[in-house]
């Protein structure tokens, strides 16, 4: 997996392989290659989102943190 890819990035390739799946765009022989494709897209959209949610709760939790000690 590329070190550039984007959780953006990662979400439109996702929206278009559905579209493509959903509109049988999709060849057969093709078809088992895009669905790990897409395995390996949602694997990297809800590992960032995991991050991203950790990382603004941990935030939150400092900006709580301070507050108490400016009182």
């Amino acid at each position: 997996m590329s070190e550039t890819l984007t959780y953006e990035a990662a979400y439109s390739e996702l929206q278009l392989i559905a579209e493509e799946i959903e509109n049988e765009a999709v060849s057969v022989d093709l078809l088992a290659e895009k669905v790990k494709r897409a395995a390996i897209l949602i694997e990297f959209c809800q590992q960032k989102l995991r991050a991203t949610e950790t990382e603004v709760n941990n935030i939150i939790k400092q900006m709580e943190g301070n507050k108490g000690k400016d009182s």
